[in-house]
C-alpha cells in the first residue's frame, strides 16, 4: 500500500537524489561559466554592449542551473531538473564564439542554436522531464537535427568566420541558403511546440494550479519568442536585435516562475493552521474537499473514498469513481489510517513536487476524511437502498398489473357469461314467477360481485390511469367517494406512468383514510405541477391525527413516493383536518 504522500504508481522512491556535494559543484561550475562568459563578452571587439549581452546570457545561464539543481533534488526521478541544468550551460557554450581562438569559437558556433532545440525539449516536456507523446518527440528530434545536424553542414560549408576549423568548403552561398532554412525549419518546430502546449492545455478540462498556470504561460510565450528571433534571422531584420534581447529575457522568466513556486510551496505551508481550524469545526465532505484545495492551492483536487463493504472508491456524494492512471496528468495520495486506506486526493501531478505539503495536509485530514468517509459510505448505502425500494415497488407494481389484467380476463368475463346465460334462462321461464325471481336476485349477485371485483381489480392497479390518464382516473376516484370531493387537476399532458400511478394511490389512500376514520364532511384534492415537480395535496375537514408510521396503507404511500425520488408529508392544520401533501419529480 502506498505511504500517505506518494504518488500512486511514481517511482520517486527508488531514485537517489545527488549528493550535495555534486549539486554545490554543478553550482559552482555553472557561477564559474558565467564569469567566463562575461569575461569573453569584455575581451570581445565584435560586440555592442558587451556588458548588456553578458547579463542577458546570464539572466539565462545561472536561473536555469539553479533552479534545474533545486528541482533535480526535490525530484529526482524527474528528467526535468536535469534538463534545466543542461539548458542553462547550453547559453554558455554558445557564447564561445565569442572568443578569438579558434577552437573555442568552432565549438560556440556548433553550439549555437543547441539552446532553442533544448528549452523546446524543455517546455513540452514539463513536469516530468519525458515525451509523452509521438508528436512531442518527432517535433524534438527534428529541432535537434536542425540545430545540430544542419549546423554541422553548415559549418562545413564555411560558415562563419575563418577561424571555423571544421570549413571544409567556401560555398558561402550555399551556406547562408543553408541557414535561412535552419532558421525557419527551427521557428516552424516551435510553432509547433506551442500548438502542442495549448492542446495540452485545453484537453486537460481542468483549472491548473496558480503557479503551474504561470509557468506554463512562460514556457508558451518564450517559444513565441524564439519562432519570432529566428524568423527575425532569416530574414535579417533590422529589429533582430531588439527581438532577441526582449527574447532572453522572456526564457529567463520561466526559471524565475519555478523558483516564485517553490517559494511559495513553502509560504502555502502557513496556511496549515487555517486548515487545522477549519478541520475541528467537522466540515461537511464538500467543504472539507474545498479547504484541502484551497491549502494545496489546486483547484482541481477532488477526494475519493475507499469503502471496504463495496471494495470500490467513491466520491463525496457516494457514486462511483476510479482513480486516474499513471501517466494521465493527474496523481493520487492515499490517506491511510491503521495500515488501511481511507480516502485518496486526486491532484495536479505538479504536487508531487512537494512532498512536504502533502504529507502535512494528509496528516491533518486524516482524521475528518475518516468522517468523511463514512459520510459518503452512508450515502452509498442510501442509493443502494433507494434503488432496492426502487426495484421491489416496481416488480409489485408489475404484479399488480399481471393480477388486474388475469381477473379482468377471467373472472370478471365469466361473471359476466354467467349473467348473461341466466337472462337467456330467464326468457325461457316465463311461467315460472318463483323460478323468475330467483334468477333475479342470482343476476342482481353476479352484479355485486362484478362491482365489488372491479374494485378489487382498481386497487391492485388502476388500468384507467395507464388507458386515459392521472386526470379521468381522479375524476373516477372523486366521483365513488363517500364524501364530496372539490377536485382541481392542473395538467397540460400526460407523466410518466409511474408518477401518475403513484399520485393515484395518494389520492385514492388518502379518500379511503377519510372514509374510515376522518369523519369529514368534505374534501378536496389539488394536482398540479409547479418547477418539474407534481405537487398532490388531499385535505379533509375531520377530525385529524393521521401519521404515516402509524398504519400500514400510509407508510406504503411514504415508501412508493419516496421510491421515486419524491417526499410525503402529513400533518393537521391549526384549523383541523387533515392535510396529505406529495412532491414527486416529473420532468
Amino acid at each position: 500500500m502506498t505511504a500517505p504522500g506518494l504518488s500512486v504508481g511514481a517511482d520517486s522512491g527508488l531514485v537517489r537524489p545527488p549528493r550535495q556535494l555534486v549539486r554545490w559543484l554543478i553550482v559552482l561550475v555553472g557561477a564559474l561559466a558565467a564569469g567566463g562568459s562575461v569575461r569573453l563578452a569584455l575581451a570581445s571587439n565584435q560586440l555592442g554592449e558587451p556588458g548588456l549581452q553578458a547579463a542577458l546570457v546570464n539572466w539565462i545561464t545561472l536561473p536555469y542551473i539553479v533552479a534545474g539543481v533545486i528541482a533535480w533534488s526535490r525530484r529526482p526521478d524527474s528528467r526535468f531538473g536535469p534538463l534545466m541544468v543542461t539548458a542553462g550551460f547550453a547559453m554558455f557554450l554558445s557564447c564561445l564564439q565569442w572568443s578569438s581562438a579558434s577552437v573555442p569559437y568552432t565549438l560556440g558556433l556548433l553550439f549555437d542554436l543547441l539552446p532553442a532545440a533544448l528549452f523546446l525539449h524543455l517546455f513540452l516536456a514539463f513536469p516530468s522531464g519525458r515525451l509523452k507523446l509521438r508528436l512531442e518527440r518527432w517535433v524534438v528530434g527534428a529541432a535537434y537535427a536542425a540545430a545540430m545536424g544542419l549546423q554541422l553542414l553548415k559549418m562545413v560549408l564555411g560558415a562563419g568566420e575563418s577561424r571555423n576549423v571544421l570549413g571544409v568548403v567556401k560555398e558561402y552561398g550555399a551556406a547562408q541558403t543553408l541557414e535561412d532554412v535552419q532558421l525557419l525549419a527551427l521557428s516552424a518546430l516551435s510553432v509547433a511546440g506551442i500548438g502542442v502546449l495549448a492542446i495540452r492545455r485545453r484537453g486537460s478540462g481542468r483549472p491548473l494550479r496558480r503557479s503551474v498556470t504561470v509557468l506554463v504561460d512562460s514556457f508558451g510565450l518564450g517559444l513565441v519568442m524564439i519562432a519570432a528571433l529566428l524568423v527575425a534571422g532569416a530574414f535579417e531584420s533590422p529589429a533582430f536585435e531588439t527581438i532577441r534581447r526582449a527574447t532572453f529575457f522572456v526564457i529567463g522568466v520561466a526559471p524565475v516562475a519555478f523558483l516564485i513556486g517553490l517559494l511559495s510551496a513553502r509560504l502555502s505551508r502557513s496556511a496549515l493552521g487555517d486548515l487545522l481550524v477549519q478541520l475541528r469545526a467537522e466540515p461537511a465532505p464538500v467543504d472539507l474537499s474545498d479547504a484541502l484545495a484551497r491549502a494545496l492551492r489546486d483547484p482541481s483536487l477532488r477526494l475519493a473514498y475507499w469503502l471496504p463493504q463495496f471494495g470500490s472508491w467513491a466520491d463525496v456524494d457516494g457514486a462511483p469513481t476510479e482513480l486516474p492512471a499513471t501517466g494521465s496528468g493527474r496523481a493520487t495520495t492515499l490517506i491511510e489510517r491503521d495500515g488501511a486506506p481511507i480516502a485518496a486526493l486526486v491532484h495536479d501531478a505538479s504536487l508531487v513536487d512537494e512532498p512536504q505539503l502533502l504529507d502535512a495536509v494528509s496528516a491533518a485530514a486524516a482524521i475528518a476524511l475518516e468522517n468523511g468517509r463514512l459520510h459518503a459510505e452512508l450515502r452509498a448505502r442510501l442509493e443502494e437502498l433507494r434503488g432496492s425500494r426502487e426495484r421491489v415497488i416496481e416488480a409489485g407494481q408489475e404484479e399488480r398489473q399481471r393480477l388486474e389484467r388475469n381477473l379482468h380476463d377471467g373472472a370478471q368475463q365469466r361473471l359476466i357469461a354467467l349473467s348473461l346465460e341466466l337472462g337467456l334462462l330467464e326468457d325461457r321461464l316465463e311461467g315460472d314467477p318463483d323460478s323468475k325471481r330467483r334468477l333475479d336476485q342470482a343476476r342482481r349477485e353476479i352484479g355485486l360481485s362484478l362491482e365489488e371485483l372491479r374494485d378489487v381489480a382498481r386497487g391492485i392497479h388502476p388500468a384507467v390511469v395507464s388507458a386515459h390518464g392521472l386526470a379521468v382516473a381522479l375524476e373516477s376516484l372523486a366521483a365513488r367517494a363517500p364524501v364530496p370531493v372539490r377536485l382541481s387537476v392542473n395538467l397540460e399532458d400526460r407523466l410518466p406512468e409511474r408518477v401518475e400511478l403513484a399520485a393515484y394511490y395518494v389520492v385514492s389512500e388518502s379518500l379511503v383514510n377519510i372514509a374510515k376514520h376522518a369523519r369529514a364532511t368534505v374534501a378536496s384534492v389539488d394536482v398540479a405541477r409547479m418547477d418539474g415537480l407534481l405537487v398532490i395535496e388531499v385535505v379533509d375537514d375531520g377530525l385529524g391525527g393521521a401519521d404515516t408510521e402509524r398504519g400500514t396503507g400510509l407508510r406504503g404511500l411514504a415508501d412508493r413516493v419516496e421510491a421515486i425520488g419524491g417526499r410525503l408529508r402529513i400533518w393537521t392544520p391549526h384549523r383541523g383536518g387533515t392535510c396529505v401533501r406529495a412532491e414527486m419529480p416529473c420532468a
